[in-house]
């Protein structure tokens, strides 16, 4: 009997009996680890395409471009093309262009998300007078004076979004810290919340994600590695979801993973039905 102050047990390693409409996979710790594709990756691709199932891939990395990931994924063996690929970097771009065309700024994250920003017309700015909007993003150079800037800009009234709330990054010798780590910095210093975030675990990218397939979110499933990301985004989305222990949720915690997957599995080959 399930414990009733945990919830319900996790349907481990529960397979689907169906093929779904359009497939949503993750690609950190899914589809591949560092450059190493991981177990039955491309055989289950091709299956999904050969049945004639549209396939979209998900990160919530935003340090390379669409392009750049459909490249890597095309190197190892997966033939993909820009529009494959919908990454947070995108997700924040389209979200702004919609809901702040207008806006100034002041962006703490990398080259490659700065240059998509402003070639979709936006205004980046470093002065915390002239922001409008923080935008906070997985950063290797964040230092203290993205800090204070970050801290100037909203206690003068600006607003706060981030891409994702991933607290780390899987990669094939443990890990690097995400933009979660810096949200909570920001969060720590000024006493404000993030007000939106536009990449996993949010409906903005859900949405974005069965739109792409072109299916319902009903006929869509979510496949990945992180149950407080990717599951719960396709719960959120009201997408079917399926949890795969190759990346950061290990096959030894599964029974505690939360938010639950409708399917666990162990490896991609296990999405097909028997």
């Amino acid at each position: 009997m399930a414990d009733s102050a945990r919830g319900p047990t996790p349907r481990v390693l529960r397979r689907p009996e169906r093929l779904f409409a359009g497939y949503a996979f993750d690609l950190d710790g899914t589809i591949y680890l560092g450059d190493t594709l991981l177990p039955t990756a491309r055989e289950t691709v091709a299956s999904l395409r050969a049945a004639g199932r549209p396939i979209v891939f998900v990160s919530n990395n935003p340090l390379r471009t669409r392009g750049d990931y459909a490249a890597k994924l095309t190197r190892l063996g997966i033939p993909a093309a820009r529009d494959d690929v919908i990454n947070s970097s995108y997700v924040l771009v389209r979200y702004l262009s919609e809901t702040a065309p207008d806006a100034a700024l002041f962006v703490i994250g990398e080259p490659s998300v700065k240059v998509e920003l402003q070639a979709a017309g936006l205004t980046l700015t470093d002065r915390p007078e002239d922001t409008d909007i923080v935008v906070a993003c997985f950063d290797r150079t964040f230092d203290y004076q993205k800090l204070h800037t970050a801290f100037s800009a909203i206690r003068a009234g600006a607003r706060f979004i981030a891409t994702n709330r991933d607290a780390y990054c899987p990669t094939p010798d443990g890990g690097l810290p995400d933009c979660g780590a810096i949200i909570a910095a920001i969060e720590a210093c000024t006493t404000r919340q993030v007000e939106e975030v536009v990449g996993k675990p949010s409906v903005i990218m859900g949405r974005m994600l069965a739109a792409r397939l072109g299916a319902s979110p009903a006929e869509c499933i979510i496949v990945g590695d992180r149950p407080e990301t990717d599951i719960a985004m396709g719960i959120g989305s009201g997408m079917a979801s399926a949890l795969v222990l190759t990346g950061v949720t290990r096959a030894e915690h599964a029974g505690e993973a939360r938010p639950i997957a409708d399917f666990i599995v162990e490896r991609l080959d296990q999405l097909l039905p028997g």
